[in-house]
């Protein structure tokens, strides 16, 4: 049997009718420094506070945001998985009100070098992810790198944050931009979702989505979906500084109640597109055949 198969079967039998599927969620931007760890980190609260079982994947390599921002340090990442034989359950940190999380490291960029034992090992292991979580935050680094635009395209739902800053709004333009003319990419399969971050006021925050949305829809065909905003807010800055999030450090901070809305949409199929749950196993099936393309086709340049 080929690593293809093997793969599709995984992906199959961890699709059953009698194991759900985690909802999986991106979280990116067009540049960095605009929160988006941050909107990462309150939205897995929220859905705490809601009874949902959450785990964040720290994708942003090389920056620590998650366990920096949570105050705890992990004894394993995601590298601990693939080669020191580590399993999922051995690799998740539990943050504040039992969030999960699961620092990246430098793991996932190895993946298309490795056996198909290896990946099949992975795939199994990031499957269990479904049985452990409702929903799987994945936080992207900042920008148009490969490695960011292939969690995109393997993504059926993204949450692109955004700021009133002008490089913010060109550079989320210009990853959108990206993201459609990128591979494999689908626009029917992809919910792209904005939060407008560090705004005066929700009119500031409506009239940034609009700003975007207009230019998106006219030069790159795109839907978007206007989650909603989050105010600049001293108490956010405070929480931190002190490493915990402001919906817990602070609940009724204004931007501890912009998350806690922007979160209701989210489950609220009426107010949010629905989003079929694709679960881990396709997701990092996705971007493993991904990687193995792009190699391959270096390989043959």
């Amino acid at each position: 049997m080929d690593q293809a198969q093997q793969l599709r079967n995984i992906i199959k039998a961890s699709s059953a009718p009698q194991r759900p599927l985690a909802r999986v969620i991106t979280v990116t931007s067009g540049k960095g420094g605009v929160g988006k760890s941050n909107v990462a980190i309150n939205l897995a609260i929220q859905f705490r506070k809601m009874g949902q079982r959450v785990v964040i994947l720290d994708a942003d390599f090389g920056l620590a945001n998650i366990e920096i921002m949570f105050g705890t340090i992990p004894k394993h990442n995601l590298s601990d998985l693939i080669y020191q034989g580590k399993n999922i359950k051995d690799v998740i940190t539990w943050g504040p009100m039992d969030v999960g999380f699961i620092s990246g490291g430098s793991g996932i960029s190895g993946m298309y070098n490795l056996s198909r034992d290896y990946l099949v090992y992975i795939i199994v292991n990031l499957a269990e992810l479904d049985a452990i979580a409702d929903t799987i935050i994945i936080d992207t680094g900042a920008g148009i790198s490969n490695a960011v635009l292939e969690f995109l395209v393997a993504s059926g739902e993204i949450i692109l944050v955004t700021t009133p800053e002008p490089t913010s709004i060109t550079d989320s333009y210009s990853l959108l931009k990206a993201l459609n003319q990128y591979p494999r990419f689908s626009k029917e399969n992809t919910k792209i979702k904005v939060v407008s971050n560090r705004v005066t006021s929700d009119e500031e925050g409506q009239q940034l989505f609009n700003k975007l949305n207009a230019v998106v829809a006219r030069y790159q065909k795109l839907p978007l979906t206007y989650l909603g905003a989050i105010p600049q807010d001293q108490l956010l800055a405070k929480s931190v500084m002190q490493q915990s999030p402001v919906s817990i450090a602070y609940p009724t901070a204004k931007s501890a109640k912009a998350f806690e809305n922007i979160a209701g949409i989210l489950t609220n199929p009426d107010a949010s597109p629905v989003v079929k749950p694709r679960g881990m196993a396709a997701f990092f099936s996705h971007i493993i055949r991904e990687r193995k393309l792009n190699n391959t086709s270096t390989t043959q340049t």
